[in-house]
């Protein structure tokens, strides 16, 4: 049974942006931190950006600083990853993930994460 709800993905053309989203409604996110992994056809699953449970801490893979932004609303139970100047590599498909308290050493590691979506998807072409 699915925990957390990914929504927002598409088709956008290079440069472009896209917000995502992560929703639950069976459990209270603002005890979990969040991150947001991607994965590629035959490749692992990528640690892409993360947000604590509590401070507002956040991390990001190199590739994407700068250009994304995650951030949450624990009154709306949501979580998001604002993408901007999206490029052809960005596409694949996106997971949330949720991790109870949080643990910012192993925020890349998926093993960590007591939640997942069922993914999103991202294409980026013209």
């Amino acid at each position: 049974q699915l925990q957390l709800v990914e929504s927002g993905g598409g088709l956008v053309q290079p440069g472009g942006s896209l917000t995502l989203s992560c929703a639950t409604s069976q459990f209270t996110l603002d005890y979990y931190a969040v991150a947001w992994f991607r994965q590629a056809p035959g490749k692992e699953r990528e640690g892409v950006s993360w947000i604590s449970a509590g401070d507002g801490r956040t991390y990001y893979v190199d590739s994407v600083k700068g250009r994304f932004t995650i951030s949450r609303d624990n009154a709306k139970n949501t979580a998001y990853l604002k993408m901007n100047n999206l490029k052809p590599k960005d596409a694949t498909v996106y997971f949330c993930a949720a991790d109870l308290f949080g643990d910012d050493n192993a925020w890349q590691s998926p093993s960590d994460y007591d939640y997942w979506g069922q993914g999103t998807q991202v294409t980026v072409s013209s």
